[in-house]
């Protein structure tokens, strides 16, 4: 079956393959510590520079982030975060990644990999059952780490207003 741009995928804890530390550099380290997220950086990129969510105000942001398991990854030498994601979750049986998103200056130096990576890593002990997701544009990256397309995307709805920026 054909890639979909906009699929939703899903993927079964036990299913995979890799860790965190086979895909770690000296350069960058990952981080599941909420209280490390750059609130500004991680603002302007999803609000000027995601395709999901151009002109998310800060207010709604910081309710995202407040609301959510949050990573990062940054770059050792500066400190600087240099990718960011959050995830929605009961903590117990599923989980929504969203806001994946890599600085552009750092895409293809594998900071992409040590952020999921580094998800997938800190999610293993919550045995989540499924973990979805939706993407236009990441699918190779995100099949590395065992995420696929759904079986059943026929019984996948989802309701869609018009969110207040």
């Amino acid at each position: 079956m054909d890639r979909i741009p906009g699929m939703v995928a899903s993927w079964s804890v036990n299913a995979f393959p890799e860790r965190l530390d086979e895909v770690m550099t000296a350069q960058y380290r990952f981080s599941a510590d909420g209280a490390e997220i750059d609130r500004d950086r991680v603002h302007r990129w999803i609000s000027e520079q995601s395709y999901w969510a151009p002109g998310r105000s800060r207010s709604r942001q910081d309710a995202a982030i407040d609301g959510s398991r949050n990573f990062g990854v940054y770059d050792t030498a500066s400190n600087k975060q240099v990718a960011y994601a959050r995830m929605v979750t009961d903590g117990v049986t599923f989980a929504w990644l969203c806001d994946v998103f890599v600085d552009p200056e750092v895409r293809g130096h594998g900071v992409g990999a040590v952020l999921i990576a580094g998800i997938v890593e800190d999610c293993r002990p919550l045995g989540l059952r499924r973990i979805a997701l939706s993407t236009d544009d990441a699918h190779g990256l995100y099949s590395k780490f065992g995420f696929a397309q759904l079986d059943l995307p026929e019984t996948w709805m989802e309701r869609l207003d018009k969110p207040n920026s």
